[in-house]
């Protein structure tokens, strides 16, 4: 009889601790939430290929997309002036990117390779300024077709690998996801060129505005020529170069708070690309 209520107390005992080890436990744990997937950011925007998969050429935004206007800067340097930086000519200009950033114009800068290795913090600098973003202006600044403003021509079997040699300087000094447009050296192609940049993926983006300011020396004029050009969607060329565009700077100057004073707002030339794309 013992022996019997001995063994009825130690079943209840035993039922009562797991009565509690399931009230103390509660419903089954829910297994955590997947962490939500990092953004991945888009690819900025390109022209699909021309005619015969050429390389497709940008000149200017659509002209009903509202008063946006671009403006670009040739930062130009050619392989063979080295020499001439050494002695103390100054092909860079920060006062001018100084200037930008002061007034808050966001740009594109059409850098050579060259240029980013003789100005590397620059390069890099510029590249990671969420204002701006660089793109390929070539590695030597040679001409990719004969009779271009005196310049050296790059055969046509090196003209891609001229590009990718650009974007590797790039990468060398620090700067960030250069954009896939390609400018061409004194704007000057022809349909050889445009064939044999297709495999490098790039878009030409030229212009429809000349700032004039190359070796000029009256920032006045330089302005009065750009305001005189801009419409919806232009594209301004002008340089970023002291020693062959020592007016520029000033030039910004007169520009930008007239521009503003118009209704026009500043963007980068991937905005343009991308209404033109219907993307923007």
């Amino acid at each position: 009889m013992i022996t019997f209520s001995r063994r009825v107390i130690a079943v209840c005992v035993l039922a009562a601790a797991l009565t509690a080890c399931g009230a103390s436990a509660g419903p089954a744990a829910r297994p955590p939430a997947p962490a939500p997937s990092p953004a991945v950011p888009s690819a900025p925007p390109t022209l699909a290929a021309g005619p015969a998969g050429l390389t497709p050429v940008f000149e200017h935004g659509p002209r009903a997309a509202g008063k946006v206007v671009a403006l670009t800067f040739d930062a130009d340097m050619t392989a063979d002036q080295g020499p001439r930086a050494a002695a103390g000519e100054h092909f860079d200009h920060p006062r001018l990117i100084g200037t930008l950033r002061a007034l808050k114009v966001p740009a594109t800068v059409f850098m050579t390779g060259r240029w980013a290795e003789e100005y590397p913090d620059q390069a890099r600098a510029i590249g990671r300024d969420p204002l701006f973003e660089v793109a390929n202006h070539s590695y030597s600044h040679y001409a990719f077709t004969a009779d271009c403003y005196g310049l050296p021509t790059v055969p046509k079997e090196r003209m891609r690998a001229d590009v990718e040699r650009a974007y590797q300087a790039f990468r060398a000094v620090g700067v960030p996801d250069p954009m896939p447009y390609f400018r061409f050296p004194g704007g000057c192609y022809d349909r050889r060129a445009l064939q044999a940049l297709t495999p490098a993926g790039v878009t030409a983006v030229q212009w429809d505005v000349v700032g004039g300011d190359a070796f000029a020396t009256d920032a006045d004029a330089v302005a009065r020529q750009v305001l005189d050009g801009v419409r919806p969607g232009s594209v301004v060329v002008l340089h970023c170069t002291r020693s062959a565009a020592p007016t520029t700077e000033k030039a910004v100057r007169s520009i930008v708070p007239e521009l503003r004073r118009q209704g026009y707002r500043f963007v980068k030339v991937s905005e343009l690309i991308g209404a033109a794309n219907g993307r923007g």
